[in-house]
Formats: structure tokens, sequence, C-alpha cells
């Protein structure tokens, strides 16, 4: 691959997994000839094994932990439910371990072979407008509210390698739309309501005046499939005026069995430089073919262009 600035670069953005994840992903993620592979957190209650064979994946990757990822140790809820003892043992810790520096919970990666760096939200995120989890986020990032939060995540950016930086969270950031079926919106009673993070709204708009550029911002957490009905699924997508895409890749349940193939979800986002030119939400069977692609998004110029182009020739 070349290091152009304008090269063009296959993402793959896995949503929430809730413990569906095989070595067939892995894969079928080089099947599909991916060039980075991002992880929005929530692997399971904790679930070590699942976390020890994304990190065996021998693809550029970068992750951040869901609420899920700390289920039984960041609330006294949890803790009462735990099925080890945590005297003995921390399966929060050794998640973190596995990642190591590809987890960027209040982080960084630069990867110099695509000139850019993807930076880290909140790990652990629950979303919404309360402070969860105090004493946990104190003592395991020592930051104990919104606005130290964002500094955190500000810092981090900051301190980036490259102008291009791409944001991943568990949950969304605040500002994506307050309906139910909106990216971040709330989909159980009371209905309706932005359950984004402020904190992380507040640190992609700082990023940009640090002359950084955001194409993309990617999560998870709020489901696609919808609490309060059937008759539609929640957007996936959103942008904004600077050009920055949002992704909610949260397609769950993301493995399928059919009665004759076992289908699993990638969202798979085209990059050239730093604008999203194309994101799919894609099906890979058995075989590691795709078996079915919806289109989510296309750079609305690229098309501009096509047409042009092919009126012209």
């Amino acid at each position: 691959m070349t290091n152009h600035c304008n090269q063009l670069i296959k993402i793959a953005v896995i949503g929430d997994i809730h413990d569906q994840w095989e070595i067939e992903d892995n894969l079928a993620l080089k099947e599909l000839g991916v060039d980075l592979v991002l992880f929005v957190g929530d692997f399971g209650n904790e679930a070590v094994e699942v976390v020890r064979l994304i990190a065996s994946l021998d693809l550029p990757k970068a992750a951040i932990m869901g609420n899920h990822d700390a289920w039984y140790t960041a609330s006294a809820w949890g803790r009462k439910k735990c099925p080890y003892n945590h005297k003995q043992e921390d399966w929060v810790q050794e998640q973190l371990d596995l990642l190591g520096n590809t987890h960027v919970g209040y982080g960084k990666l630069d990867l110099p072979e695509f000139k850019l760096s993807v930076v880290g939200g909140r790990p652990f995120s629950w979303g919404g407008p309360e402070w969860k989890n105090e004493e946990f986020l104190r003592e395991r990032y020592g930051v104990k509210d919104f606005t130290e939060s964002t500094a955190c995540i500000v810092a981090a950016a900051e301190d980036a390698a490259y102008e291009t930086v791409i944001f991943i969270g568990h949950n969304g950031p605040t500002g994506l739309g307050n309906q139910p079926e909106a990216p971040c919106g709330r989909d159980w009673k009371p209905l309706g309501g932005d359950h984004g993070d402020p904190d992380f709204e507040e640190a992609i708009a700082k990023t940009k005046t640090l002359g950084k550029i955001v194409p993309l911002v990617t999560f998870g957490h709020m489901h696609h499939q919808l609490r309060h009905t059937t008759e539609r699924l929640r957007r996936s997508i959103a942008t904004d005026a600077e050009g920055t895409v949002y992704l909610n890749s949260a397609s769950v349940p993301r493995i399928i069995q059919t009665e004759t193939d076992r289908v699993r979800n990638f969202s798979l986002v085209s990059l050239e430089g730093s604008v999203v030119k194309q994101i799919s939400l894609v099906w890979v069977g058995k075989d590691y073919t795709v078996v079915s692609e919806e289109l989510l998004y296309q750079d609305t110029e690229s098309v501009l262009v096509e047409s042009v182009y092919s009126k012209s020739s």
C-alpha cells in the first residue's frame, strides 16, 4: 500500500459483539481485504476469551471498551452478580492487558502506514446525561466528571501524531438528534431524548479547533433494532457541517444462523485521504463472500463526479 495522502483505506467497524465472535470472523476480515479494524466495545460481560481471540487478529486494529466489558466491576449492582472473586481476579484488567496499546479509551493510536491516528472517547460508557460509575472511572483513570473526561479525550487528540483523526467511542456523542430512532436517541420510555455522551461531543468540537481533520466518528451501544417498534430501525448515519460522518455500527445480533448459512456482519468504510467515500453494512457467509450489502452512506461529491464523468464519456 502506498503512503500518499489520498490512499484509499478499507476500514471494518465492528459493532457490539455480545459474545458473538469466532475464529471465522478473524478469517473473514482477512478475506475482505480490510486494512484497519475498529472495535467499539461490548465484547461480552467481561468476556476475556472473546477479547483474547480479537487480540490475536493479525491486522492493524484499535478498540474501546463498552459498559458490558466492566459488567461485574464498574457498579455495586454488577459486583453483586459477579461470578468470580475480585480479590483474586480482575477480568477488566485482563481484557485491557490483552488489547495493550490497541485499546484507545482516553488514548490514541498512531498509524503511520495510513497517516492517521485513532483517538478513543470515554471507555466503559453507558451513555446519557448522568455521570455513572464514578468510583470506577476515578480509580481507573483519575477522572471524576464530564469536564475532566472531555479534557482527557482532547489531550489524547492533541498528542496524536497525525492531522487526520478518527474517533471511536462505545456510545456516540450528543448532538445527533433527540428522536427515538436517532443514532443515540432514547428508544425506551419516556421516548425520545438525546442519550449521547456530552463529553464526547465537546471533545470532538475542541479537537477540530486544534486544526485536526475528523472524517469519521464511530460507535455502537444503541442497537439498530429499536425497543419500542419493529416498524423501522435506528438511523445509523449522521453528518455535520464540517463533513464528519458519524456511524452507529451496533447491528445486533451480528451473527445469524439461516436455514442454509451462518452469516456475520461488518460495517465497511472506504476512506480516501481525509474523506469518507462510502459506508456499507455487509453480511458475510460461510465461504467468506458477501451475501448481502446495504449502502448506508455515499459521499455526494463522489457521486456527482461519477455522474459528470459518465455523461461525458
